[in-house]
């Protein structure tokens, strides 16, 4: 998901658009500095982008790392086994590294065979949910080819390379002056943004294949707000996208109903959900809410190849304010209809409801599994609060006329889950 470039205040600096357009370039060029006979060109994201999250995390928690490798030797002392809640508090992040090695440790290793391993050690020390995004990337398999070609210690300096600061915390001149300003994490996640934009530019992935553009993106977020904007209440609000991608609908849906309650003198708190089977989206999604410093909501993405959201419901049972997503279109689901039982099989209570003692399905051709998604979020409804939910789809036009005339998919699911809604049990 695109997001256009901010200017940024940092102690006194700021970070102007061209500094921010200036870092990404510089980011991009190393691609072509060190992958060049390496990789094809539309393979330079499985190392840009987990190297960028790498530095980013490197970068913030290099001020807590003594504290970090202190706690994990009292906790180890003490038998401790579960470390994660401490390990985070000591590293005053939602992600922390264990090893006793930064990024700069590694640039000086003169031998090519210490540098792999001692990477890979570093690696290795990451917490749990870095693990996660790590492994969804498979950066891991890059390693071998990288280290190879003697490459990994160039990509390791070029990402540490003096003219760029990846940091939060500015880089100062002798005299105390500025003379990098730090990135904060809106700043860095608009740069992480920008760069999967290209990437998606460079291998020529359509619109709505893992992405939605910008536009109408912000379009279903003011189509989902701004007609109940006047009621919305200080409070908790949960948000929800099934089918999150690189979770740019999630963190533009979250900034519209911020800036809405902000001038509405509200206060309102949004806890972001979602559900990705794409293992590098999913990567994607994770590490740029990490990277905006939304490490909570980062914990509430659930994905992955095993993480279907038809057949492997992340979320049962839980009900959101606001729900938006871009399902895939003409997708076959068929193995996931295997998984859950076949048709005569299946009991999901998503798509198989009862009302009036009578059982009704909800199941549609399995050709498509668009029209499920929105069934998903149907389920997820809230029904005993002021505003219910609120849910914004997109979808082709093939669901609309699918069976016989007025007999398609939409009218007869959004038919049926409104009587359910309606009438009850």
């Amino acid at each position: 998901m695109r997001v256009g470039f901010h200017a940024t205040k940092q102690e006194g600096a700021i970070m102007e658009n061209g500094q921010l357009t200036w870092i990404t370039n510089f980011i991009w060029s190393i691609a072509d500095d060190v992958l060049r006979d390496l990789y094809v060109r539309g393979k330079y994201r499985d190392v840009i982008l987990p190297m960028t999250v790498i530095r980013r995390l490197d970068a913030v928690l290099e001020p807590t790392k003594q504290a970090v490798l202190d706690m994990k030797a009292s906790l180890d002392k003490a038998g401790i086994v579960h470390q994660d809640a401490a390990l985070r508090q000591a590293a005053g992040q939602a992600f922390y590294n264990t090893s006793k090695f930064t990024l700069r440790d590694l640039k000086a290793r003169a031998s090519r065979q210490q540098l792999e391993a001692d990477f890979r050690a570093y690696l290795d020390g990451f917490s749990p949910n870095v693990q996660e995004i790590i492994d969804n990337f498979e950066f891991r398999h890059q390693i071998p080819r990288l280290a190879k070609a003697d490459a990994l210690g160039t990509l390791i300096e070029k990402f540490l390379d003096p003219s760029i600061n990846l940091s939060p915390n500015p880089v100062l001149n002798s005299d105390g002056t500025v003379r990098l300003p730090g990135l904060d994490n809106h700043a860095m996640g608009t740069i992480f943004e920008e760069l999967v934009h290209r990437f998606n530019e460079e291998n020529n992935e359509e619109a709505g294949e893992h992405w939605t553009p910008r536009d109408a993106v912000r379009l279903m977020a003011r189509l989902i707000f701004e007609p109940i904007a006047d009621q919305i209440e200080s409070g908790t609000y949960l948000l929800y996208d099934g089918a999150c991608g690189t979770g740019g609908m999630l963190t533009v849906a979250e900034e519209t109903l911020l800036q809405l309650a902000k001038e509405r003198g509200k206060q309102v708190s949004v806890h972001l959900f979602g559900q990705e089977i794409n293992a590098e989206t999913y990567a994607i999604c994770k590490a740029d809410l990490l990277l905006k410093g939304e490490g909570d909501a980062a914990d509430n993405i659930v994905g992955g190849p095993e993480h279907s959201t038809l057949s492997n419901d992340a979320f049962p049972g839980r009900t959101f304010d606001f729900m938006l997503s871009n399902p895939p279109y003409g997708k076959s689901w068929k193995s996931d209809l295997e998984r859950m039982g076949g048709k005569a099989g299946i009991k999901d209570p998503r798509f198989v409801v009862r009302h009036r003692g009578e059982e009704l399905s909800l199941i549609t051709r399995t050709s498509d599994g668009q029209m499920l998604f929105l069934v998903n979020m149907l389920s997820k409804m809230k029904h005993d609060t002021p505003l219910g939910s609120r849910l914004a789809e997109v979808h082709n036009g093939s669901s609309l006329f699918t069976g016989d005339a007025g007999q398609g998919e939409i009218p007869y699911i959004c038919q049926a889950s409104q009587e359910v809604s309606i009438h009850g049990e």
